[in-house]
């Protein structure tokens, strides 16, 4: 049955899209967040439906679609950039089998990071691509706010995000920056919206799916995710007229909630003050060491999966006691081929430095153009009013990208180079209008004596 479902959805998907292209961008970027061929049994996992819906968005955007002023953005040319490097390190990487497999999927995120802006022509288009990237997400966010209310909790790798497999947007530290990172789009929609105007029934499910988003974190029991929450409530704040207030609110709901959060996510936030004795985190810390020395000796980079190498050996504290007579105990762990967890640490370790510096230029210089664009549009008429916050909410989610990347190793995650298309294509379509809004025709100068040079 769940089968038929998607076949069906993706069937009206595609055959709309043969009316307008552009839905099949939309089709792909459905595809490439929810990944239905892991929720079906049979059907869709003999079918190429990426390639297809790629083959589709491509082919339908070079016959179809007006190009009229088309735009190359500098991060465009950057992410063209990291995409060669990403393929020549891959070619002289350490595990050269391995770094195939993650070289398959992150040059098409890549490259579709590159193409996605050329379609985003019009406000109706960015509209539409950032709703149907939340709607994506949100089929995996309501599944895991439900379970989490259903089932008190959850725990840290244990809520079932509708498939056993632990990748991409159904890790749950992953899906915890996501979920966070959208709030601000959701709200955006709640004011500006226009494809589903915001009355009273569209904001309360965005309000509902903030809320479910919010819970996220709290069923996975994911210390980054809190650590979004905290950013993401300090961002919301710069556009808040009554900040007293908002800041008292906010203290207020922080001490209701508390009470009511199980006891499998208080204790492990309680880990973040007391990392000495937690092995994950140590883990971490030792990793990121051990990378580290490896990229100054290997400023290129290794590859992609090059971790694959490290062994590392750390200690664990723990105290034992009361604060007069404290004991320390010390344990010794010996591991090795352990993942980056951390986006920053993965660049460095299987890119070296000059990926590094691409990756950052890519996503400190999207945080720089939605400022420009913040502060461009601030003032402007009624029918600019819509840029400012959504330039905003584009900085806000990729600004908590950036503190959840700090403990993930996220830095190719696809559902952010969509929202760096975004970014892009908004800049892109902002610049065409000021171009032609400043284009005026050359008239002739009129003839002495003419009723025009009279009057």
């Amino acid at each position: 049955m769940r089968d038929l479902v998607f076949v069906a959805f993706l069937g009206a998907f595609f055959a709309a899209g043969f009316r307008r292209p552009f839905i099949f961008v939309l089709a792909y970027v459905y595809i490439d967040i929810v990944s239905p061929q892991r929720l079906t049994y049979v059907l869709l996992n003999s079918v190429p439906i990426s390639l297809i819906a790629v083959a589709l968005t491509v082919g339908g955007w070079m016959l179809a679609d007006d190009k009229t002023g088309t735009r190359i953005a500098p991060r465009q040319a950057l992410i063209v950039l990291l995409l060669i490097y990403c393929g020549i390190t891959t070619r002289t990487a350490d595990f050269p089998v391995d770094a195939l497999g993650k070289w398959d999927w992150v040059w098409k995120a890549l490259a579709f990071a590159a193409f996605l802006p050329l379609t985003l022509r019009t406000k109706l288009r960015i509209e539409s691509l950032l709703l149907v990237m939340i709607a994506s997400a949100s089929s995996i966010i309501i599944v895991g706010g439900i379970k989490t209310i259903a089932s008190g909790g959850g725990g840290y790798g244990t809520l079932n995000l509708m498939v056993s497999n632990n990748s991409g947007l159904y890790e749950g530290s992953t899906i915890s920056t996501v979920a966070v990172a959208i709030i601000p789009l959701i709200l955006w929609f709640t004011r500006f919206g226009t494809i589903f105007p915001p009355d009273w029934k569209v904001k309360l499910f965005c309000y509902a799916l903030v809320f479910a988003c919010l819970l996220i974190p709290v069923g996975t029991s994911t210390r980054t995710g809190l650590l979004c929450i905290g950013l993401v409530a300090v961002l919301m704040l710069r556009d808040t007229k009554r900040k007293v207030l908002y800041l008292c609110l906010l203290g207020a709901a922080g001490l209701m909630v508390v009470p009511f959060l199980p006891s499998s996510f208080t204790d492990r936030m309680s880990t973040i003050k007391t990392y000495k004795a937690d092995e994950s985190a140590s883990t971490r810390l030792a990793v990121w060491g051990w990378t580290w020395q490896y990229a100054k000796d290997h400023p290129m980079g290794g590859g992609f999966e090059m971790y694959r190498q490290n062994q590392i050996r750390y200690d664990t504290e723990k105290v034992e006691g009361n604060a007069q007579n404290a004991t320390i105990d010390k344990k010794l762990t010996v591991d090795k081929a352990r993942a980056f967890h951390s986006a920053y640490f993965e660049m460095i370790g299987e890119q070296g430095f000059p990926g590094l510096a691409i990756w950052l230029l890519i996503n400190l210089g999207g945080i720089i153009r939605m400022e420009v664009l913040r502060q461009r549009y601030r003032k402007g008429g009624p029918d600019e009013a819509w840029i400012t916050p959504l330039a905003g909410a584009l900085q806000s989610a990729h600004i908590v990208y950036l503190l959840g990347a700090a403990f993930i190793a996220i830095a190719f995650q696809p559902f952010v180079y969509m929202l760096v298309g975004a970014q892009i294509g908004l800049d892109t379509y902002l610049a065409r209008k000021r171009s032609q809004a400043a284009w005026r025709p050359l008239r002739k100068a009129p003839r002495a004596g003419s009723v025009e040079a009279v009057a």
